[in-house]
């Protein structure tokens, strides 16, 4: 089982591709609570060069909710994280967690269906892309 899945996008603007993940996101009910630049934060920390690349936090709170209250330590999981990112050869790459492939390790079987909607939502999104 793969811990990802993902999507090389037609769209070849890098801005405009994140709007489009943004969108498509929250039409499955999740917001992006936290955007992180790399290649920025690498250019600032560490002053090399790096791709684009920004991770999108993303949630969706009745199922963040609901996961909470059937294990109170899977925030060390949230948010769902998705990566667009530019491949050296121009294209945009959209990539988004397997919540089901992250559940595995947790051993909570009552987090079973809520890992499978989380999958279905995101993948709603990739394969909209």
């Amino acid at each position: 089982m793969s811990y990802y899945f993902s999507k090389i996008l037609k769209e070849k603007d890098f801005e405009k591709a994140l709007e489009k993940v943004t969108l498509e996101l929250k039409n499955e009910g999740f917001g992006v609570l936290t955007e992180i630049d790399i290649a920025q934060t690498l250019k600032k920390k560490l002053d090399v060069d790096f791709k684009k690349y920004r991770i999108l936090g993303a949630c969706n709170p009745p199922y963040a909710y609901e996961a909470l209250k059937q294990e109170d330590k899977i925030g060390l999981f949230l948010p769902c994280n998705v990566v667009v990112l530019e491949n050296e050869d121009g294209d945009i790459e959209v990539a988004a967690l397997d919540p089901v492939a992250s559940m595995i390790s947790v051993k909570n079987e009552s987090l079973a269906p809520v890992a499978q909607e989380i999958r279905q939502k995101l993948k709603n999104v990739i394969d909209k892309l």
